[in-house]
């Protein structure tokens, strides 16, 4: 639509005075045919409010006649009995209904979706005449039609026919009667059947698709012949794709969106970058050319980067961010929607329509990776919400090489997956640009109405192999035959408007031509693109750059403000009824809060949180059992025992305090650890924490650490403050239920690109996370947070650690000893510490220290180098740790510590005491477990 059509629309004022009349009589038209009113006035029509969230709000008279139609087909559609039957062609009626329901259930198995021609379509007897008892010789009949959109009360079965032919059976299939939802449905149905499947589109509007197609075609032209044989990963086959998103901008801007956050892996993201981003074309040559794009760090290829730029729409100026990603697919969708969570919280964007998310896959990695499950699994939950997704299905029909069905999928679609959250799914032929343009407006007007996940499935196919230095016919022979002699989207279009005498040959060659120019001339091709974009719609992360690790903050709080904030975090509402439990743990913190018992750890992380509300940041919680914590130390939720109602204390400080979200997850790491991470890299003030059920339950989310949290900043400068906690400690649980595998992350360890921290006492878990937000410094921080010590009589603190000192890298032992008399130093992180140390009083050990390092990464050499010069008369320095020796910090940790003992004494040898070497993380029973914890205790102080 042109800008200036639109100015006309709302500068007359067309909904008031006397133009109500004559739009009241396009809109009546529109209801009954809305091919007959213009393209402007049915997009503008289709997106009206909606009246009990139905159908749209029209004229009064228009509700009533509305009415009267609905109480036929009542009539019609009710039961029918053999009583209520009285004539053949009342029965025929009947089988004329069903035989309409079958084309909606079944007509995308007969659609010609696929502009190949080789997919190979089931013919099912459901469509057929005779499976419901009619002929050809009912054709003429005439039938009521009040539950298809036909412009009239009666038709006969040929036009009803043609009619469902047209509507589910062209270049568009759509999936619908599985939703549940009967408002959804009936949406759907009348968007599909009034306008048959494919509304009629303006000279105007075909002139632009054909300008985005020679954009989309255009460059993948330049670049096969400037750059022959390089890896793009090209989108040939796909052209469509551009169009497509093109529209659905510019219609989302419609809405009164502000941004949109895209995910895709490599298929097509050049094409996107330079022609829908607005990426300047020279950068990419560069990138090309191999030269170094980024001041530091390692780079990344160039069909991983993301870009972010403003786009001008209808509505006003929309931001566009598409998310880095790595070669991994479909993990960074769940990345994508925890950036659009972060960014409608920001807005306070409870509504869920100023920030959408579009990812877009591959049909193979749709169908085949678990993440996607998972992600369309949260997008109705309360923690993950994000108002719905337009998800968008390169379909290609192969995956690398492996056969489109045979080996790729067990279902018929690839789209199949997203009916378990009953996601319409509209099937679309990539080689119809005009029917994508239908579907894309259909999928984002659902989103918009519904805020439920929509799927386009564009089937398409991949002109080149998997990538440019592939030979496809050696694996595909049939297919690329096919292929080789498939004329390409564009021209294919260009052909169509020429016949129609939309545009001429030589008008038509003026396109492609000045699309090469711009691209010779490093133009930007991006027509929308706001050159001097609204920087207030960006994410602003200057405050967070160029600061050193060393940098200390200041993480103290002041006494009456902890006890302020302790006695507010233990205020019950009356009537509200606690577990017995629970209601003396909020007894103890009320002591606690007053000085009268010393600090737990729950008690100190919540006022870690709750000072930092205190002080503007707000604070976002999430896994599996974070409300009440996975081994009840937490209760930052409280459950009423009467009627199940919830309470959060943290969230009831003030009235003018920054948000606090604490949800308990679905049962997921992979999705929701990408989410946080997402959310975590869009919002730099607050503090996000995922929380692991056990420490190594984060295994199954490793691709996300290693692709994201430990390489972001290296490869695309993206920063990151997410926290994860991960609980970690030997007591006997087994293998799966002990180690939160510190060794790799420790392995992962460089470049200071995370923090490792493994706290033993309340007062550092409370500066710990309050240093995490406190210092500009931004970076992952990985804490290994223990399980037994929770309630440990020992691991405690007192009121004033929390309001005076800050966190500390290393602890060394505060018993009264002279330096000069120690002749053992024990070195160890985490719980052990505790066992140690009661050897060490119970056996009356005192030519001995433990020290706990309590920061293993960046590891605090300054410090243990100045603590270990202390102790000049040591003769044994030993590394003590619970986890087998090829496990936990021993291997990737022992060169710091040997570089401290050597700069004191050349001669001295580190060494170890801890488990053996063992192929699993610990043993499965306590009796074994029990003997083997002692015997490395016992060895700390003997070896």
């Amino acid at each position: 639509m042109q800008e200036g059509v639109m100015q006309q629309m709302w500068a007359t004022s067309h909904i008031a005075g006397g133009n109500a009349a004559y739009v009241e009589e396009l809109y009546e038209l529109y209801l009954r045919d809305p091919n007959s009113v213009a393209e402007e006035w049915r997009d503008y029509f289709e997106k009206l409010p909606q009246v009990n969230g139905g159908s749209p709000d029209v004229p009064h008279s228009t509700i009533q006649e509305n009415f009267i139609l609905m109480a036929r087909q009542h009539q019609t559609t009710r039961p029918i009995t053999a009583s209520t039957v009285s004539s053949d062609h009342e029965r025929k009626q009947i089988q004329v209904l069903r035989l309409i329901s079958a084309y909606r259930i079944r007509g995308h198995q007969q659609a010609t979706i696929d502009p190949l021609g080789i997919l190979k379509r089931e013919k099912f007897p459901d469509l057929t005449l005779e499976y419901h008892g009619l002929s050809r010789a009912d054709l003429e009949t005439e039938f009521q039609t009040s539950t298809i959109f036909i412009g009239k009360e009666r038709a006969t079965l040929q036009e009803i026919i043609d009619a469902l032919d047209a509507s589910y059976c062209g270049s568009v299939g759509v999936e619908y009667m599985h939703i549940v939802n009967t408002e959804e449905r009936r949406w759907f149905q009348s968007r599909m059947e009034s306008v048959r499947g494919s509304p009629e589109v303006g000279s105007e509007a075909q002139l632009h698709l054909l300008e985005r197609l020679t954009a989309a075609e255009g460059l993948e032209k330049y670049l096969g012949t400037r750059y022959p044989g390089t890896k793009r990963f090209g989108l040939e086959g796909g052209e469509a794709l551009i169009p497509m998103l093109d529209e659905m901008i510019q219609r989302a801007g419609t809405y009164g969106a502000k941004e949109i956050v895209i995910g895709m892996a490599h298929r097509g993201r050049l094409n996107v970058l330079v022609n829908i981003l607005g990426k300047n074309p020279s950068e990419l040559f560069d990138e090309f050319e191999g030269k170094k794009m980024a001041d530091s760090g390692s780079g990344d290829v160039k069909y991983h980067q993301g870009f972010s730029s403003n786009v001008m729409t209808p509505g006003g100026e929309v931001h566009l961010a598409l998310a880095f990603n790595p070669s991994h697919l479909e993990i960074v969708a769940p990345v994508v929607e925890g950036s659009v969570r972060a960014r409608q919280d920001r807005r306070s964007d409870n509504v869920r329509g100023q920030v959408i998310p579009v990812s877009i896959h591959g049909d193979a990695a749709f169908a085949g990776q678990g993440v996607v499950m998972e992600t369309l699994q949260m997008s109705q939950t309360r923690a993950y919400s994000t108002g719905g997704t337009v998800h968008i299905i390169i379909n290609n029909q192969v995956g690398f090489t492996t056969s489109r069905r045979e080996d790729a999928r067990s279902t018929e679609y690839c789209t199949d997956v997203a009916k378990m959250v009953g996601a319409p799914i509209l099937h679309v032929n990539g080689d119809d640009p005009e029917a994508v343009q239908f579907v894309t407006k259909l999928a984002l007007d659902y989103r918009m109405e519904f805020k439920r996940d929509v799927v386009i499935d564009m089937v398409c196919y991949r002109r080149r192999g998997h990538n440019e230095a592939d030979e496809p016919s050696s694996t595909q022979p049939m297919m690329y035959q096919t292929i080789k002699s498939h004329t390409t989207t564009r021209d294919l279009y260009a052909g169509v408007l020429q016949e129609q005498g939309v545009i001429s040959a030589e008008a038509d060659k003026g396109l492609v031509d000045s699309y090469r120019s711009a691209l010779d001339n490093g133009e930007h091709v991006a027509k929308a693109l706001v050159k001097e974009p609204n920087t207030e719609l960006f994410v602003d992360w200057t405050p967070h750059l160029g600061h050193e690790w060393t940098a200390r903050h200041d993480t103290r709080v002041a006494l009456g403000n902890l006890q302020e904030l302790g006695q507010k975090l233990c205020k019950i509402p009356e009537g509200f009824v606690l577990q017995r439990q629970v209601s003396k743990i909020i007894d103890d913190r009320r002591k606690m809060a007053a000085g009268a018992l010393p600090i737990n750890w729950g008690c100190a992380e919540v006022l870690a949180y709750a000072s930092l509300l205190k002080e503007g940041h707000p604070v976002r919680i999430t896994g599996q059992d974070v409300g009440r914590g996975t081994f009840s130390h937490r209760h930052a939720v409280h459950h009423n025992q009467k009627d199940g109602s919830s309470l959060v204390p943290l969230a009831r400080l003030s009235d003018d305090q920054p948000a606090f979200q604490i949800w308990d997850s679905l049962l997921s790491e992979e999705a929701v650890l990408a989410f946080e991470y997402g959310y975590a890299t869009t919002t730099p003030g607050a503090l996000v924490v995922w929380e692991a059920q056990f420490g190594d339950f984060a295994n199954g989310c490793q691709v996300v650490i290693d692709q994201f949290i430990t390489s972001g900043e290296h490869k695309w400068g993206r920063l990151c403050g997410l926290t994860m906690l991960l609980p970690h400690g030997y007591e006997g649980q087994g293998p799966e239920h002990s180690s939160a595998r510190l060794e790799r992350y420790l392995q992962l360890c460089a470049e200071h690109n995370i923090q490792v921290c493994v706290p033993t006492t309340p007062a550092q878990v409370f500066h710990m996370l309050r240093r995490q937000v406190l210092r500009p410094l931004r970076k992952p921080l990985i804490a290994f947070t223990p399980k037994s010590l929770l309630r440990h009589k020992q691991a405690i603190s007192t009121l004033e650690e929390l309001t005076e000192g800050g966190f500390q890298t290393i602890i060394p032992e505060v018993d009264e000893h002279k330096p000069a008399d120690i002749r053992r130093l024990i070195l160890c992180s985490g719980k052990v510490y505790y066992d140690l140390a009661d050897k060490r009083r119970n056996d009356e050990i005192s030519d001995a220290i433990i020290v706990r390092i309590e920061q293993l990464y960046p590891f605090p050499q300054d410090d243990l180098d100045e603590l270990i010069l202390q102790y000049s008369g040591l003769e044994h320095v030993i590394w003590c740790q619970e986890e087998p020796m090829n496990q936990g910090a021993w291997y990737c940790s022992q060169h710091h510590m040997r570089r401290s003992v050597a700069q004191l004494n050349n001669s001295l040898t580190l060494r170890y005491a801890g488990r053996e070497a063992s192929a699993a993380p610990a043993c499965g029973y306590m009796s074994k477990h029990v003997e083997e914890q002692q015997k490395l205790v016992d060895d700390a102080f003997t070896v």
